[in-house]
This record gives C-alpha cells, structure tokens and sequence, in this order.
C-alpha cells in the first residue's frame, strides 16, 4: 500500500510513519521544508515539499497514492485551517475511489466524562471546538472512505504533554505543583501504541469509522505527579494549585483543556481491530522510564 502522510516529523506521525514502514506499506511524507524532507528520507519514507493548506497541490498528491492518513497538527492558531484544507482535498480527490482516509481527532473533544466511548455527548473545551465540524464534514462526505481516530494524552520517548509533568514547578523542599487540583484523570495512550492502532485502522477502515486511541489506563494528576516525585527521589507531597493561577500559568484555553476529568477503555479498537496496547504505562515512563530525570 502507498501511503501519503502528514506530519511525518511530529510526535505521533513520526510513529506512524515506522510503524507504517514496519508493515511493509511505502510512504511519501508531505513535508513543509528541505530539512524536514531529509528527516522523512532518512526514515525511509519520500518527501514531497509544499504546504499543505494548498487545497490543489494536496490533491494531486492524494490522487498518486492508495490510502491517506493526516497527522499533522500545528498546535497553534493555524490548526483549524490546516485540517479543513486536508479534508477539503481528501474529499475531492478519493471520492468514489474506495482509498482509506485517517483522520487525527482528538479525545478532549467529549470534555469531562468518567466513562468516555465512541457515543458519548460532544462538549469540547474552546481549544478543541473547532474539531466538532471538521470531522463532521469529513465523516458525512458521500462517497469517502474516511475514518477518524481521537488519541488521548500521547506519551513516550519524554515527549509530549507528559513531559509538562515531569518538569511540574517544586519548591524547595520538593513538592510539586499540580494542574489544577490534581484530581482530574487523563486518560493516556503510548505514542507507539498509537500507531500500531494508526495500522490496523487504515487496513481495515470501514467508511465513517471512529476510534479512540487509548489504552484504558486514565491515571489522575495527582497519581502521575506522584510518580514523578518518586522517579526524582523526592518526598512526593503534591500541592493543588488555583484554577486562575493554572490558566495563568499555561494559557487558558490549554489550560481548560488540562483541567479535563476524563477516562476511557478503547474496548471498540480492541474488539474490531484486534489492537492490544503494550508499552509501559505513563506511570511507569514517569517513575522509572524516558520522563525520569537523567543523573
């Protein structure tokens, strides 16, 4: 299978993109400079520079290829635009093909719920709204064969917003400053995981699939900093902090989002995909694997 992808050098598409490779699949990464194309090359995948807000070029890129996944995310302003013109050109260019579209949404999208699933109410936080309509769109397209997948927190290799954990503030005598009260759960998935889920959805897409991309493990604030505290050799005392003074701290629009009580199981992936997750958990990677602090 020719795969085109987005955001071949970013967090999860970085993933993606080996875990592609691994299965045998050849890809062209959609790249926005020389330096990125060098990084997709070395991995093994073709670069092909341009911008992928351009409707027209997309297109024609998409149209040269057997299946699409998009996992590009500015992470800014832009990220509205940049999945509109994506889904604007998928749309135009594998109607009636029957070629595979994934699509990168997002678990924040159904806001506070202690027992999140596929069906569960939509009640985004302002950071995320914008993603309601996209997929939508995307999902309701006659004609496509488009599917999407909502990670929850991403984790591994140190990166990611867990990494905002493992530098929490501490003061002097080493407590640590929590996100809000603490008490919120996140619910989390290995970036690896992920795109072995990324695989297995892509091969077998049925047309207006959806997925949520998480391992079922939804630790709380408190819990993970806990295991930070731990991995430093620290007493492990976590103080709660202001919700004003978190928003301050990290924006409120990310911050709303943060402050998120959220749990899910992913049992739909497991049970119609067979995608069993495997890598440690985020409280593991925080006490004693790529988050702990390096002597």
């Amino acid at each position: 299978m020719h795969v085109l992808l987005t955001g071949g050098t970013g967090y999860i598409g970085s993933a993606v993109l080996r875990a592609l490779l691994a299965g045998g699949s050849e890809v062209t990464a959609l790249v926005r400079s020389d330096a990125s194309a060098q990084s997709v090359a070395a991995a093994g995948a073709k670069p092909l520079v341009g911008d992928i807000t351009d409707g027209a070029w997309v297109a024609e890129a998409l149209r040269g290829v057997d299946a699409a996944v998009h996992a590009a995310s500015p992470g800014n302003a832009d990220s509205a635009a940049v999945d509109r013109a994506i889904v604007a050109a998928v749309t135009s260019a594998f109607a009636g093909t029957d070629k595979p579209y994934l699509h990168t949404g997002g678990v924040w999208v159904y806001g506070s719920n202690p027992e999140i699933s596929e069906d569960s109410p939509l009640d985004p936080p302002a950071l995320t709204a914008w993603r309601v309509e996209v997929e939508r769109s995307l999902l309701a397209a006659e004609g496509v064969r488009a599917g999407v997948i909502a990670p929850g927190i991403v984790y591994g290799h140190g990166a990611g917003i867990a990494a905002l954990l493992a530098n929490a503030p501490r003061s002097e005598s080493g407590v640590l400053t929590a996100i809000g009260s603490g008490a919120q759960h996140w619910t989390t998935v290995h970036v690896e995981d992920l795109a072995d889920l990324y695989v297995r959805a892509l091969a077998a897409l049925r047309p207006g699939a959806y997925y949520l991309g998480v391992s079922g493990q939804s630790p709380t604030v408190n819990e993970m900093l806990a295991a930070v505290a731990r991995g430093a050799g620290l007493p492990g005392t976590v103080a709660p902090e202001d919700v004003e003074a978190t928003r301050a701290r990290l924006g409120a629009a990310f911050a709303d989002a943060l402050l998120l009580d959220q749990q899910a199981s992913g049992a739909k992936a497991r049970a119609e995909l067979g995608w069993s997750p495997q890598r440690p958990s985020l409280l593991e990677e925080l006490e004693t694997g790529s988050y702990r602090p390096q002597a």
